[in-house]
């Protein structure tokens, strides 16, 4: 039985803090591909109001929730960081608070609500949940998928009793999925990624990472992938939430390369080289939540001010192909089987 039931092998990758709206994954389902709720960064009351919006489109969809990392946070390097920080916070009228916050992104709320109220899918996010948490949304009716960056890590996931894996490569754009923010995430192609974690695991796939047009997707298929997931090539489509400045900035040409950098959250994410990263990269520590709270405020203020030099930038690999226009247009684009 297939993991995502679409008519596409393709879904939309969860995009947290803005790009992916209800009115997306609507699209999204409308077109044949499988949508996902980013859960992350959003209330529970937020996330129940988005799920039940896309649950009356009366289309299979997946949740994503981000699974807290427990570890604590080395309060003096967070300090010295803001510190490194307060010269560009102080250009946009910010002042930076390096007091660790704690924040577990709502997890025990939003696992609750999602027993309460099940979904078809949810995907896990950062790090794996106790086996018995995963059990329970299983028994609730619910597929349960786990994001992976490596054999290793697949096989931790298979050992909490999920369905499947989504097998992240390293040049998706937005956060890596690794589970340890620590390592130095080396560059390999997803479909490489795919056929190591398949020979290493036997639970079905989704793809993602470094899509750039059909034959990528294609490729990933190819692997071993059941579906591919994309995200870059869905930020400047019509019905995204992608914000102004960063629709402009994926079509602005001063920027040449994209960075896999903890600058600005303290877990490593791959976003457009822009000033920031390459102020801030080399300083950056691990220390994600306590870094994306640090920094949020100026992220938001240079957003305000149109300034793409001083934001968050998420792009993969492929940034250069994202198109713009309905979402319907871009999934029969990208998919292999089109006619």
């Amino acid at each position: 039985m297939a993991l995502l039931a679409s008519r596409r092998p393709l879904a939309a990758a969860p995009m947290a803090g803005g790009p992916t709206t209800a009115r997306l994954c609507l699209a999204v389902a409308a077109a044949g591909g499988f949508p996902f709720v980013a859960g992350g960064y959003k209330t529970p009351d937020a996330l129940v109001e988005e799920v039940e919006t896309v649950r009356r489109g009366g289309h299979p969809f997946g949740v994503n929730l981000f699974v807290p990392d427990r570890r604590v946070v080395d309060a003096d390097a967070l300090a010295r960081y803001a510190e490194r920080l307060a010269p560009d916070a102080a250009r946009y009228g910010v002042t930076l608070d390096p007091t660790p916050v704690v924040d577990d992104d709502a997890w025990d709320a939003k696992l609750a609500l999602l027993l309460h109220r099940p979904v078809p899918v949810v995907s896990l996010t950062f790090a794996l949940p106790p086996a018995d948490e995963v059990a329970a949304l299983r028994a609730a009716g619910t597929t349960v998928l786990a994001s992976v960056t490596t054999p290793e890590e697949a096989e931790r996931a298979r050992a909490t009793g999920v369905d499947g894996l989504v097998v992240q490569g390293p040049r998706a754009g937005g956060h890596s999925a690794t589970l340890d923010p620590d390592r130095v995430v080396e560059d390999v192609p997803t479909a490489d990624l795919v056929r190591a974690v398949r020979a290493a695991c036997p639970l079905p796939v989704v793809a993602a990472g470094g899509v750039d047009g059909p034959r990528a997707v294609a490729a990933l298929l190819d692997a071993g992938a059941e579906t591919v997931a994309v995200g870059t090539m869905l930020l400047r489509v019509d019905e995204a939430g992608t914000s102004a400045v960063h629709r402009a900035a994926l079509a602005d040409p001063r920027f040449t390369r994209t960075a896999l950098t903890r600058a600005f959250t303290g877990r490593p994410a791959r976003a457009l080289r822009n000033a920031f990263v390459e102020a801030h990269d080399a300083d950056a520590i691990t220390a994600y939540p306590a870094v994306h709270h640090l920094t949020r405020a100026m992220r938001q203020a240079a957003a305000a001010a149109g300034d793409p030099d001083g934001v968050h930038l998420w792009a993969g690999t492929g940034w250069r192909h994202a198109p713009t226009g309905p979402v319907a247009e871009v999934l029969a684009g990208l998919d292999p089987h089109a006619t």
